[in-house]
């Protein structure tokens, strides 16, 4: 099958890329620099030309706090370009894979973690373009199938663990919110349960983070306890940074719906985080 991942130079691209792969699948590789998807007529030229079965959006806009500053950069990646592909995928029968965000809820439901039956209300402009993707996906009529992660980490150092591996190298204090609370998401296991979900035939929304919650303070601390990285993390709240997008204090989302469909059991991110910082090796 010929399929389109757009984002394709991306952390979860890769590890969706390679399993495809490794099925035997044709992976058309697309980023920003080959096919910017929020030009609807540039989109709908290359999926006629390539008639892909499967149209994979890796692609987003993640700079959560440029994006209060930049609004229509953010609009025009996370919500435009989820409407132009899934248009394409109404034109030409192809199924639409789309990845959603934790940052559409408020976190008004600590501590109870979100489900997918939730209705989302963003506290960011971030937030509200990545709900305003799934919205017009929806309203296309194409197939699709949208999961929520949260947190995500992978290959590269565009990620929490990379910055911090990053910061534990300078001097001075590292201080890490300990009030912010989501659920990492690793990209292999978010990869591996959505090729699950497209051999089973799902669709719809449905959420995909790594098994339980945590702050990022605890998160930094199993980090550079797995690593056995020395220095000392300061407890800190979100307020100390004074960043300018607001950020929900509480986002976790749980996979059980996912989990109970499919028959697996996603890892736990305490799991998930040790075992890449083991196969991450000597590139720490």
């Amino acid at each position: 099958m010929k399929i389109l991942v757009t984002g394709s130079k991306g952390q979860l691209a890769a590890a969706f890329i390679r399993r495809l792969e490794e099925q035997g699948h044709e992976c058309l590789r697309r980023d920003l620099d080959t096919l910017d998807i929020g030009d609807r007529g540039a989109v709908m030229r290359e999926a006629a030309a390539i008639r892909p079965g499967l149209i994979v959006n890796c692609a987003a806009y993640n700079l959560v706090d440029e994006a209060e500053r930049s609004p229509d950069d953010a609009f025009r990646t996370n919500a435009s370009g989820p409407e132009n592909l899934a248009l394409a995928a109404l034109e030409t029968g192809a199924f639409l894979v789309h990845f959603g965000s934790d940052y559409i809820f408020d976190g008004v439901k600590a501590p109870v973690p979100y489900d997918e039956n939730d209705v989302p209300n963003p506290l960011s402009r971030y937030g509200a373009s990545k709900l305003e993707g799934e919205l017009r996906i929806k309203r296309t009529g194409a197939r699709h199938l949208i999961l929520r992660i949260s947190w995500l980490f992978g290959s590269g150092d565009r990620n929490f663990i990379g910055k911090l591996l990053e910061w534990s190298k300078r001097s001075g204090e590292l201080r890490v919110a300990d009030d912010e609370i989501s659920a990492p998401t690793w990209t292999e296991d978010a990869a591996a349960a959505a090729m699950a979900a497209l051999k089973a035939g799902l669709a719809g929304t449905w959420h995909l983070p790594n098994t339980g919650s945590c702050s990022r303070y605890e998160w930094a601390g199993l980090v550079f306890k797995t690593l056995n990285i020395k220095k000392s993390i300061i407890r800190g709240r979100m307020a100390d940074f004074h960043l300018p997008a607001k950020r929900p204090g509480f986002s976790a989302m749980t996979n059980a719906a996912i989990s109970r469909e499919l028959g697996l059991a996603v890892p736990r991110w305490e799991e998930a985080v040790e075992k890449f910082l083991k196969l991450r090796g000597d590139k720490i």
